[in-house]
């Protein structure tokens, strides 16, 4: 009787850390990067012609909407090769985003770019909910 509560009581535990884990935020900068909100994406899309967003969600996100003009590079499918394939050159400006705070895609994403040496490097912690909270518009697939 002893085991079996002694179990439950370990699934309950790693259960209930899974959850914690998952209702966790994201860090608030990752070091290399420069974090950007809605207002500075815009900004961004008027400096730079050769601007780079990365939608970091799974292909399945999209379909609830995705900042136009964004490629659909999920962190699970970011390397070397896949930004070498989607990005002119390791110095074009990139944003990486996901869904927003409670997210972590995006900025495993840029850890990837930065490692394989990219140096323009923008993170949009705020990700789709903060520009859909703005009344940012969004494409739909």
């Amino acid at each position: 009787m002893a085991y079996k509560i002694l179990a439950i009581l370990l699934v309950s535990s790693l259960f209930a850390a899974d959850i914690f884990a998952e209702e966790q935020e994201v860090p608030l900068f990752v070091d290399g990067t420069v974090r950007v909100s809605a207002e500075e994406m815009i900004e961004l899309f008027e400096i730079h012609d050769d601007l780079v967003i990365v939608d970091s969600r799974k292909k399945s996100d999209l379909a609830a909407g995705f900042i136009e003009g964004a490629m659909a590079l999920p962190n699970t499918e970011t390397s070397a090769k896949t930004l070498a394939q989607n990005i002119a050159s390791k110095t074009t400006p990139v944003v990486f985003y996901c869904d927003g705070i409670k997210c972590d895609r995006s900025s495993k994403a840029a850890k990837i770019a930065l490692a394989e040496g990219y140096k323009n490097i923008y993170w949009f912690r705020g990700g789709i909910q903060e520009w859909e909270a703005k009344g940012l518009p969004v494409a739909l697939p």
